[in-house]
């Protein structure tokens, strides 16, 4: 009696031991099924498509009295809302470096500026045309349909100016000029933004210093002499990767091959 009890509870450990042995194998393949691929380097398309732009403007003027003697005044205004999807478009280069994380820069071309009603009446648009390099950070989920936070900074270099001004909007008044001297020509930024399964992407972007040259001269004054302009940027993007891949990364993939047991 006691051999028979003996040799059934061998067989039932054994049994149990068995199955508790296949079940790595079978979590091992749906785990492999289940990891969405991630594109070690890949190239895609730039986060600003349509840009929404303001500016913080401060302008200091200075009267001159009849009498002798000057007065100065300082105004603090936020500029219009603008908005410009021609032509803004460009590359990026991103390479991820683990399933969380990657970094990137690019190269694209950018239009932008701000809209000022002035104290005389007068309705300003001031924009340029800008090739631009960022360099950026994103963490998040680094797979082929994953969404992920990204941040950094770039330069952009102004290659083309535009001025409009008017009081009547059928009356207006422009000019345009090529590597002008009205914006200074290398304009720093910073940037973060969140990107939704690498279709769609939304970013704030920060010019910290003046957008226009005080020291410009046109028609044979100082147009910009006074103004202090910050711009801020809302980019509406698409950063979807261009062309097929190879999957490399791989989540896991040691405990995936050893995991036989």
């Amino acid at each position: 009696m006691k051999d028979r009890f003996l040799n059934l509870l061998l067989i039932s450990c054994f049994i149990t031991s068995a199955t508790y042995a296949k079940m790595p194998i079978a979590d091992t393949v749906s785990m492999k099924k289940n990891v969405q691929p991630i594109r070690k380097f890949y190239v895609g398309t730039a986060t600003d498509a349509g840009i929404f732009s303001t500016a913080t403007i401060q302008h200091t003027s200075t009267l001159y009295n009849p009498a002798g003697g000057t007065s100065t005044t300082t105004s603090n205004t936020m500029g219009i809302v603008r908005f410009s999807y021609v032509i803004n478009f460009g590359l990026t280069f991103n390479f991820n470096l683990a399933r969380h994380l990657g970094v990137y820069t690019g190269i694209d071309l950018k239009n932008i500026g701000f809209i000022e009603h002035n104290n005389g009446g007068q309705t300003v648009k001031q924009r340029t045309y800008n090739v631009g390099a960022p360099i950026g950070i994103k963490i998040g989920n680094m797979a082929d349909k994953g969404s992920y936070l990204f941040l950094g900074g770039g330069m952009d270099v102004a290659v083309n100016y535009k001025e409009k001004s008017f009081s009547i909007r059928n009356q207006k008044t422009k000019y345009n000029e090529w590597f002008s001297k009205a914006t200074p020509t290398f304009m720093p930024y910073v940037f973060a933004g969140f990107a939704v399964r690498n279709m769609v992407s939304l970013k704030l972007q920060y010019y910290p210093n003046n957008f226009l040259n005080p020291d410009y001269i046109h028609d044979g004054y100082k147009q910009n002499y006074g103004y202090n302009v910050h711009l801020m940027l809302l980019s509406l993007g698409f950063p979807m990767p261009i062309g097929k891949h190879k999957d490399i990364v791989k989540k896991h993939v040691t405990d995936l091959n050893t995991a036989t047991m």
